[in-house]
């Protein structure tokens, strides 16, 4: 799958990872590379540049060869406060670009062809969101947002204290894009230890089909 040369990807590891014991959930190992490398190497091919959304020191990344943007939003603001960051990023530093597509670092399994996809579905409802579907569920933080929302989504979220992604995306026109959650739901997440352990025995029993596997 080719890049999207007008598209930046925004990696989000901006939390607090409290249900996994805290600490930098990204950086906890899966089939013996970290969710974060896994998340870099699935969105690096479908973006033209890539950002990591992370607060604290960023030498703790510096392996990984990425921008490393906070949120310009104090106390661990949440994914959409990075997703803002994101974009205001992109804004500056990929003046040229129209989308900012949002991934979470904890769903290891991502489909390769997710930003392709969502972009075709913005194209083809002429909206400027887009985010993706399995198992009857909406996954807002894998999501494509056009740089021409970035005004709106600043207010919401400086002036408004806006935190809930659902509640700002249902101001707009949005386009949902399902994938198949069979036998694997590509946007499977580790948010505890348990679902780590669920995620290697997935691996380990070559579960994870093959448009979704690293």
């Amino acid at each position: 799958m080719s890049a999207a040369s007008d598209t930046v990807g925004v990696l989000l590891a901006g939390g607090q990872s409290r249900r996994m014991g805290g600490g930098d959930k990204c950086l906890r190992r899966l089939g013996g590379e970290t969710l974060l490398a896994r998340s870099v190497a699935r969105a690096r091919p479908q973006v033209d540049a890539l950002v990591l959304n992370a607060n604290g020191d960023p030498t703790r990344f510096a392996v990984y060869h990425l921008p490393v943007i906070a949120d310009l939003v104090p106390d661990f603001a949440g994914p959409l406060a990075g997703i803002l960051t994101g974009l205001e990023w992109a804004a500056v530093h990929r003046p040229e670009a129209r989308w900012v597509v949002s991934f979470a670092t904890d769903a290891p399994f991502f489909p390769l062809d997710l930003v392709a996809r969502l972009r075709a579905a913005c194209e083809s409802e002429r909206v400027g969101l887009a985010c993706a579907m399995s198992g009857g569920r909406t996954h807002p933080v894998f999501g494509l947002w056009s740089l021409d929302l970035r005004a709106a989504l600043h207010r919401a979220v400086v002036e408004e204290g806006m935190r809930k992604i659902d509640a700002w995306t249902a101001r707009f026109p949005i386009a949902h894009v399902a994938f198949a959650a069979d036998p694997v739901d590509p946007f499977f997440n580790a948010n505890e230890p348990a679902d780590l352990a669920e995620a290697e025995r997935l691996l380990s029993a070559g579960a994870v089909r093959a448009n979704i596997r690293s």
